[in-house]
């Protein structure tokens, strides 16, 4: 049986294709458009998973979309209805694109399809539609290696959702509670987000990193701490909340909060995206961080408390806060925790077709360890001739590796003598996230690599941290932690051994100051709160990755460097080889490792 999941028309448009149970190819179409998170319908994603399993459309068993259009129209005219006559204009907006085009979600899913094939098969094709915190539940639930686990996911909103808490038993998952729009923990989240001056729906990352600069034992962050949950949000010992909508301006309105109120609470005006970034702002981030963390870990508990299950799932944008994450392992509230990889919308597709599978055609499961995920890495690979064809067509200047461990003995060679790579190999991960395959790594030790690689080759904040990727057996070397991270969901703290001295008032530091202090030995990859987003490599999972990081660990006395996504602000990660040749030309990285191929800047 071969079921296609697919989720379109907002942000983060993805296709993922199940043979049999297995997912055998998943991908997101800002990869193959180069629009971030496009939202147009994923032509060339399922193109590629049809053609990566040599499948015509016609042949797929049903299709699976990730939530339900007439639900979500039904929410939208409530909402207005409700808040009228407040909310005009954005109704006025809405309203007539749903009439066209999001309202006929399947009229819509036909047309794309029609791209790919316009035979009599392909249209008679069955179309579910599983609601979207169902699809979250499945993504996450459906690979883990859980006979049973509670499931949570929280997002910005779904249909009504925006949270919800399940149970996941054999092939079968019964919710067991919701919460319900207004009321989000991501719109809170994202609110703060656009106070601060990012964009929404993509800059919440950007503000998760910008919290450790915040002063955690400060009286402002405290202040704000207070205002946020005696003035915007009720927060219940369930874990649910409530939102005073006074205050925010998402449910009909064009932004997501009301800037005057808002600067009325916090004695602090929204800030402009190109405004300095100053302290407050860095403590603002801290504390709803902080309230998330809070309602984060009051859901898990009661997600505990209704299953009595000993391990949980999660998904959804909010499980992509990866120091709640970490906050929820380290509590050792469940024995295991198992977090999708793409557990945004994206996800959604994988989730899609899997509830088709095991809920609606009533397919048995089995479970595999680590997950069913194979590492994430489900997107297109390249051969060396064609990786060479895209080499030459460019006039790139090369050698050649004869193995995988020549090719790792230069790289990590390269890497030590403080050159940054951009690592090309394998399949594209799927997810947000650069496993180890379209990544630009270098030396974690090098302080002044988080500066560089940030302002030189990304293009972005220098207050972005970095990410350390390391062999999974030497995990405990450097953190007290016990799960692995295969999927970088996770922070933790660096164990007080990499720690470097302090000075005795360096949490309440200006916060740009704080990125000067060379705070470890891994300065590149230690946030100035002394935490890591951990990446761990099995020689499963990643065996180029793994060697490569064995290879490091020879000359060095550690199997770890940076990872970040290959790509520049504002980009999807790189794709195809071409797409990497040309990152590679237009940055000041040092050395593209493609296929067998390595690359230097200075040859070019």
């Amino acid at each position: 049986m071969t079921i296609l999941g697919i989720s379109a028309f907002y942000h983060d448009s993805a296709a993922a294709l199940i043979v049999d149970g297995k997912i055998v190819a998943a991908a997101q179409e800002e990869r193959f458009t180069r629009k971030k998170q496009d939202a147009s319908f994923p032509v060339n994603a399922v193109r590629f998973c049809l053609d990566f399993a040599n499948i015509k459309l016609e042949n797929i068993d049903s299709i699976a979309f990730y939530d339900k259009p007439l639900l979500k129209f039904e929410r939208l005219l409530e909402t207005y209805y409700a808040f009228a006559p407040s909310g005009f204009v954005s109704f006025h907006k809405a309203v007539p694109v749903w009439l066209r085009e999001k309202l006929f979600h399947k009229r819509e899913i036909r047309n794309g399809l029609a791209e790919i094939s316009d035979s009599k098969e392909a249209k008679k094709i069955p179309i579910r539609f599983p609601d979207h915190h169902l699809s979250h539940a499945a993504s996450a639930f459906y690979p883990s290696p859980f006979e049973d686990s509670a499931i949570v996911t929280i997002d910005g909103v779904g249909e009504w959702s925006t949270a919800s808490i399940g149970k996941g038993s054999g092939k079968n998952i019964e919710m067991l509670a919701t919460m319900n729009f207004p009321h989000s923990v991501g719109l809170l989240y994202s609110a703060f987000t656009y106070y601060l001056g990012f964009e929404v729906n993509k800059g919440e990352y950007k503000m998760m990193g910008l919290a450790p600069y915040g002063d955690p034992e400060g009286e402002r962050t405290a202040k704000y701490v207070k205002l946020i949950t005696e003035t915007l949000v009720t927060i219940y010992d369930d874990g649910s909340i409530w939102l005073d909508q006074q205050y925010f301006n998402y449910a009909t309105g064009l932004r997501m909060a009301k800037d005057d109120k808002w600067e009325k609470v916090f004695g602090l005006k929204k800030r402009d995206p190109k405004d300095e970034m100053l302290s407050e702002h860095c403590d603002m981030a801290l504390a709803i961080q902080q309230v998330t963390e809070d309602i984060f870990l009051k859901m898990a508990a009661t997600a505990k408390e209704k299953t009595g299950c000993k391990n949980i799932c999660l998904a959804g944008g909010v499980a992509l806060n990866s120091v709640a994450n970490g906050k929820l392992i380290d509590s050792e509230l469940f024995d295991e925790v198992y977090i999708q990889p793409a557990a945004g919308d994206a996800g959604g597709a994988v989730g899609a077709a899997l509830a088709a599978y095991h809920i609606f055609a009533e397919k048995e499961r089995t479970t595999i360890r680590p997950d069913a995920m194979s590492g994430a890495l489900l997107g297109s690979g390249y051969s060396d001739q064609e990786i060479e064809s895209a080499l030459n067509s460019k006039g790139i200047a090369f050698s050649k590796a004869k193995t995988e461990d020549e090719l790792a003995g230069r790289v990590s060679n390269l890497i030590v003598e403080a050159n940054v790579i951009g690592w090309f190999q394998g399949r594209m991960e799927f997810g947000p996230r650069a496993l180890g395959c379209r990544s630009i790594i270098a030396d974690a030790r090098n302080p002044e690599m988080q500066k560089k690689v940030n302002l030189k080759i990304k293009f972005r904040e220098s207050f972005r941290p970095f990410a350390p990727i390391l062999l999974e057996e030497d995990l405990q070397r450097y953190f007290d932690v016990k799960l692995p991270s295969p999927y970088m969901l996770q922070v933790h703290k660096w164990k007080d051994e990499w720690h470097n001295p302090l000075p005795e008032n360096y949490t309440g530091l200006p916060w740009l100051e704080k990125l000067d202090i060379v705070r470890s030995e891994f300065a590149s990859v230690a946030h100035v709160d002394m935490s890591g987003r951990i990446q761990t490599v099995s020689k499963k999972s990643n065996p180029k990755m793994h060697l490569l990081l064995s290879k490091m660990k020879e000359k060095t006395g550690h199997g770890l460097t940076i990872n970040t996504s290959f790509n520049v602000n504002n980009e999807p990660i790189v794709c195809s080889p071409e797409d990497a040749i040309n990152g590679f030309l237009n940055t000041e990285m040092d050395v593209l490792a493609i296929g067998s191929y390595i690359a230097l800047k200075s040859e070019q």
